[in-house]
């Protein structure tokens, strides 16, 4: 059985926990990191100190990413295109995720981690408008096509659909994005995706 370490509150393990529920994988997750910790025997998994780590029969795997294009390949190849063109579609945007996450980071941090005593209001606000600059390129695609995947659904999708929740949850000041809202509603109606992803923000 699949074996998942990580708590749910990361964006990285959301990912993850969406992807083995999406597809109805059995699994069991630990919760570790954060104020759960890690014990010698996780580190010896995973010897970057992250989450999420995953172990399947005798393959052991981290960095979130990788993990999806694993487990789509193994368990549902139909997430994950064979045809090279068609899959490239999709990796693309699990890559741009990380300009996003790297472009978030301060204003989730800063309205979500840190106490309103201490809070920078600059950062928050300079983070907030990066992710303003990077989200018209989302908000374009999603105009073509139903789904960043392609014409369906795919793990190309659930990297930036665990930072959009996030994105459409902060008190930040946002551009209208009707196709990107329009593409979350598809989201929101996926039950893995409304139990595992819209959760609090904490």
């Amino acid at each position: 059985m699949l074996t998942i370490w990580g708590r749910l509150n990361s964006h990285n393990v959301k990912k993850v926990a969406w992807l083995a529920a999406e597809i109805g994988l059995p699994h069991v997750r630990h919760d570790v990191g954060g104020p759960f910790g890690m014990d010698a025997a996780y580190l010896a998994l995973n010897p970057n100190a992250l989450i999420p780590t995953i172990q399947d029969d005798d393959v052991v795997l981290w960095e979130s990413n990788a993990i999806l294009r694993y487990l789509a390949a193994r368990y549902a190849p139909d997430l994950w295109p064979l045809d090279p063109v068609d899959r490239a579609q999709g990796d693309k945007w699990m890559d741009w995720q990380f300009a996003f996450s790297s472009a978030q980071h301060r204003a989730f941090h800063g309205l979500i981690r840190t106490a309103p005593a201490d809070r920078d209001p600059e950062a928050i606000a300079q983070s907030a408008a990066k992710c303003a600059e990077l989200i018209p390129v989302l908000e374009k695609v999603l105009g073509d096509q139903a789904w960043l995947s392609g014409d369906r659904f795919g793990i190309g999708d659930i990297p930036m659909g665990v930072y959009i929740h996030t994105w459409l949850s902060l008190a930040i000041e946002r551009p209208p994005t009707p196709n990107i809202a329009a593409w979350y509603e598809r989201l929101k109606s996926r039950p893995a995706y409304a139990e595992l992803v819209m959760i609090p923000l904490t």
